[in-house]
């Protein structure tokens, strides 16, 4: 009997299983929506929440805390800089998960997960921006 434990193990190792979920952080703080399985979406959420919530109290301890869990400072200035700040107003539910069908290959269920009140451009404007510094590159 399972009764008491909390979560999905996704068939993997608990350190494996804590790195798909900072992962997943990472991608969805970056692009601010992202596509993955409904479990793993549903998992997702309080992990963004507490997250987000640290960015809305942005002092030193609530940085470093979000440092040591997604690891990435550059997506943690995102968070503290932009993401924190837009919702300063609202006790919570920052994330919506809408489901989307299913996969071709396996039919696992599909879910987006993508932050309420979202930055529309936000999706894909790091890899536009790689790519331009890649042609930037290559025709210098």
């Amino acid at each position: 009997m399972r009764h008491g434990f909390r979560g999905r193990r996704f068939g993997r190792r608990s350190d494996h299983r804590s790195a798909m979920l900072a992962n997943l952080c990472q991608s969805l703080i970056t692009h601010e929506q992202i596509v993955t399985t409904l479990p793993k979406a549903k998992d997702l959420r309080p992990v963004v929440e507490k997250l987000i919530t640290l960015g809305k109290r942005g002092d030193l301890h609530a940085r470093r805390q979000a440092i040591a869990q997604i690891k990435d400072i550059s997506v943690v200035k995102k968070l503290f800089d932009t993401v924190g700040p837009r919702y300063k107003d609202r006790n919570g539910g920052y994330t919506r998960i809408m489901k989307a069908g299913f996969r071709f290959g396996d039919n696992a269920p599909l879910a987006v997960i993508e932050l309420v009140e979202r930055d529309v451009d936000a999706k894909g404007a790091v890899d536009r921006a790689r790519a331009a510094a890649d042609q930037v590159a290559a025709a210098a």
